[in-house]
């Protein structure tokens, strides 16, 4: 895990290898976000492609 905390990307995803450790924040400079839905309706249906699992 980086020590960067990027403060304009909340995330409160532990799991992430990306979260920025005791704060909810991701420590990467910029993320991708995607779906997984042929037409997302709600925010469920869209996912951070930039998550990778600790």
């Amino acid at each position: 895990m980086s020590c960067h905390i990027n403060e304009s990307i909340k995330c409160t995803v532990e799991q992430c290898t990306h979260h920025a450790g005791e704060k909810n924040f991701c420590s990467l400079d910029c993320i991708t976000v995607g779906t997984h839905e042929a037409c997302p309706t709600v925010d469920q249906c869209t996912d951070c492609l930039s998550f990778q699992c600790k």
